[in-house]
Order: structure tokens, then C-alpha cells, then sequence
């Protein structure tokens, strides 16, 4: 039987991130695709002009109709706005016992707009990470979620220690946003054991949804019944890939190339895992 994920995420107009990237990176790794929409965007290349929140009765609807009748091997949350949706959020996946939930904390676009509002950030760190596989926020939404300053790896690690006993399973903290100019390195945790995972950061600017992206992989992956560092492993050449064969749409930079599985052929050694 072919694997279902289900997103719960607002909706890019443009068509690289949120739930559009989602449920092509679903189908690329031949995972059937759900999704319930937060918000609509109207966003492009250059950024978000507008955001439209769905109330909450009708997002709870939309999951309350796909996990009655479908079900879902895994769910990933990506931008949820405020905290009435974190609420349902939570309730729903405490109600239909997700045990594969990908929390992307999704707070601000590339391009500066606010995804999530400030007393959001409270509701998501107490009802929704105690729920949560693995939340996997890049390095200035664990700034935020933390109220530390992350400029080292060992600010990293403490607050990959500080989000886990949150009550997530694992947290993965993207490097992307490190002042490295040569290596983009991921740090993983499970409450036991640092994974570091270390790619050669591209010269691109074809980065648009690398987030969602990157953690709807991960969903699919967990959906297919891998374990969580194989999910995570995976996700991340995934996403490398992706990134490399990134493209120009519109003025702005454009989005990730969602076919990333598509030039798997390529020798790809790039890819580095340390254990600590």
C-alpha cells in the first residue's frame, strides 16, 4: 500500500514552499500527499504581500476529514500562524496518536514576513513539541524558541538540549543560516547521541521553500517506515540535491528543485555523518 503523509500548512501562491512544496516533494518520493490548509499566502519570488489565516473550524475540518477517512503515516506541521491553530493542532494530533510528526516551526519567510505571531511561540513550544517526533527549526527559529544566541556549535547543542526537554523526540537545528562559507552542517539530537550532518554549501541563491522542503522529506521518509536517522540522512541528500539543481522563476530567488530524486544519478559523496 502506497505510503500517506499529510501537511498541515499554509498555502505559497508562488509555489516553492509551504504546502505546494510539500506535496511535491510527497510525490517525488512516492508518498501519497494530504494536506489541510492554515493560511493563504499571496507571495512570489520576492516575498509575501498578504495572509490570510483560515479559521479555525475549517482547518479542523480539513484534518478531521483526511485522518477519518484516509489516515496518515505521518503528518508534518509547517506554518500555523497563531495559536488557535497550534491548539487544534495539538488536539487533533493527540487525538488520532500521530506517532510520526514533523514540526517545522515555521516563524518568518525568507523574505522577512511574520508567519507566526509572537504569543504563538509559547503554545508551540508547551502543546505541540511535547507531541512531536522531531521539530526541526533552522538556527534563528531556535534563537527565538530558545532566547539564546546561537553563533558556535556548542550554543547549537544547548539548545538542541534546551528544545528536547521541550518534550520533542528529536531535534534537528538546520545550519543553513551559519556564516560558513564553505559547509552547511545540521545538528540532530535524541536526547543521547549529536549526529552532525555536513554538506558543502552551493553558491545559489535558488533557496526558496528549502525549509519546508527539507522537512517534508523527512515526513515522507518516516512514512515509508524508515527509522528517524535514516528519515533525517535521506532528507538532507534529498534536500542537497534539490538545492543544487535549485531554478529561476519570476524576479526573485527561485525554489528548490522538488525532481531532486531525479538526478540521483550523479555521484554524490558529499554528504558526511559524525556521531558524537
Amino acid at each position: 500500500m502506497l505510503p500517506k503523509a499529510l501537511t498541515i500548512a499554509g498555502s505559497d501562491s508562488g509555489g516553492g514552499a509551504g504546502i505546494q512544496a510539500d506535496l511535491k516533494t510527497f510525490q517525488e518520493l512516492d508518498v501519497f500527499g494530504m494536506s489541510a490548509i492554515t493560511a493563504i499566502t499571496a507571495q512570489n519570488s520576492q516575498g509575501v504581500s498578504g495572509v490570510y489565516p483560515v479559521p479555525p473550524e475549517g482547518i479542523s475540518q480539513q484534518i478531521t476529514a483526511v485522518a477519518d477517512d484516509i489516515g496518515a503515516d505521518a503528518v508534518k506541521t509547517g506554518m500555523l500562524f497563531d495559536e488557535p491553530t497550534i491548539k487544534i493542532v495539538a488536539e487533533k494530533a493527540a487525538n488520532y496518536n500521530w506517532t510520526n510528526l514533523v514540526i517545522d516551526p515555521v516563524m518568518v519567510s525568507t523574505s522577512g514576513a511574520k508567519l507566526l505571531q509572537d504569543d504563538a511561540i509559547e503554545a508551540l513550544k508547551t502543546q505541540l513539541f511535547p507531541l512531536a517526533t522531531i521539530i526541526t527549526p533552522n538556527i534563528p527559529e531556535a534563537s527565538e524558541i530558545t532566547g539564546r544566541s546561537l553563533t558556535t556549535l556548542e550554543q547549537r547543542k544547548e539548545a538542541a538540549r534546551m528544545m528536547y526537554e521541550m518534550g520533542a523526540r528529536a531535534v534537528l537545528i538546520k545550519g543553513g543560516h551559519h556564516l560558513d562559507e564553505t559547509k552547511i552542517v545540521d545538528l540532530l539530537y535524541d536526547g543521547t547521541t549529536y549526529v552532525y550532518l555536513s554538506v558543502p554549501r552551493l553558491n545559489t541563491r535558488h533557496t526558496h521553500g528549502t525549509g519546508c522542503t527539507y522537512a517534508a522529506a523527512i515526513t515522507a521518509h518516516l512514512a515509508k517506515g524508515l527509522p528517524l536517522i535514516d528519515a533525517v540522512k535521506e532528507a538532507k541528500t534529498f534536500i542537497h540535491v534539490a538545492i543544487k539543481h535549485g531554478f529561476a522563476v519570476g524576479k526573485g530567488p527561485g525554489p528548490t528543485n522538488h525532481a531532486a530524486p531525479r538526478f540521483y544519478n550523479e555521484p554524490l559523496h558529499e554528504l558526511e555523518v559524525i556521531t558524537e
